[in-house]
């Protein structure tokens, strides 16, 4: 099996397949095609008996920084209307979830490579690999929690346990990898210069490992995160996140997003402003201004 794809491009060399997610222009931003082909290159490397390792990384200046909002929230492409549709929107990011998590239900392991940012639909798709290593310097959160997402692999509460996860998904905020390896949320952060040896030190044990071990060792322990209910977690989540991009202030988010850009709606969802309860009025131009303002100050 070949695979050969325009969002994620794929190579392999000693024993190992890498999937680089490639639209660093938009620091990878997450499109439906590239969900895709996240699920069809790990097929590939699952036929592929000279792979025994899998790894994950992003081309340019980041992982992940999540879907991309230029063309779902701003361009209006995530099909809101006026009636929404549940089922067809559940079927929509379920598809996308269940390509996430192919690196999760790979037979082979899985590590994720996170420089920069593995944020919003980024997260999900590092915290699907079975490991994680991080630069030192790099961020990861869910920061649609604050309006217009829910994680639809769930993942936060099964790596951070309910309290970790609690504060993460009720806040929006970020974390350094510093302190994702200390709360146990992935397995190492070196520094930035140091990543790619880390990776390839990690990756080169796992390699030399017989692929039937790797399997029925991977095998044995995800079996025991399904005991614990986490396919019905994840079709709940999936649900949810349809309702919270349909809710009057997810609306309201796709409202201003269309009206001052989707950088703005960005900014304002992440420095904690108020979204007003059941929508309302989007701020005026003076009130965005003034955001952008105070924003090149902190900087």
């Amino acid at each position: 099996m070949t695979f050969a794809g325009t969002t994620v491009d794929y190579a392999v060399r000693d024993h190992r397949a890498y999937l680089t997610l490639n639209r660093p222009e938009r620091l990878n931003a997450i499109t439906g095609e590239m969900a895709r082909e996240i699920g069809d290159a790990v097929a590939a490397a699952n036929a592929d008996d000279s792979v025994r390792v899998i790894v994950v990384q992003g081309a340019g200046r980041a992982f992940c920084a999540g879907y991309d909002l230029k063309l779902y929230a701003e361009g209006g492409a995530e099909h809101q209307g006026a009636v929404w549709d549940p089922i067809k929107d559940f079927r929509m990011m379920k598809t996308n979830t269940e390509h996430f998590f192919s690196l999760w239900r790979s037979a082979k392991p899985t590590v994720a490579k996170v420089h920069g940012y593995a944020v919003a639909g980024g997260s999900d798709i590092a915290l699907s690999c079975d490991l994680v290593v991080m630069a030192e310097d790099a961020r990861i959160g869910y920061m649609p929690a604050r309006v217009w997402g829910c994680p639809t692999t769930a993942m936060w509460v099964y790596r951070l346990g309910a309290e970790r996860a609690k504060r993460m998904l009720l806040t929006g905020d970020t974390i350094d990898g510093i302190r994702a390896r200390e709360w146990g949320l992935v397995i190492d952060a070196v520094p930035a210069a140091e990543l790619d040896t880390a990776v390839e030190e990690l990756v080169d044990r796992m390699a030399g490992v017989p692929t039937n071990q790797l399997v029925m060792q991977k095998m044995m322990i995800n079996q025991a995160y399904d005991n614990m209910g986490l396919q019905t977690t994840q079709n709940l989540a999936i649900l949810f996140d349809g309702i919270t991009r349909h809710s009057p202030e997810g609306r309201w988010f796709v409202d201003f997003a269309q009206q001052h850009g989707f950088d703005a709606a960005v900014q304002w969802r992440d420095t904690g402003r108020f979204i007003p309860d059941g929508g309302g009025d989007i701020p005026a131009d003076d009130d965005i201004e003034r955001m952008k303002r105070e924003l090149e100050q902190r900087r």
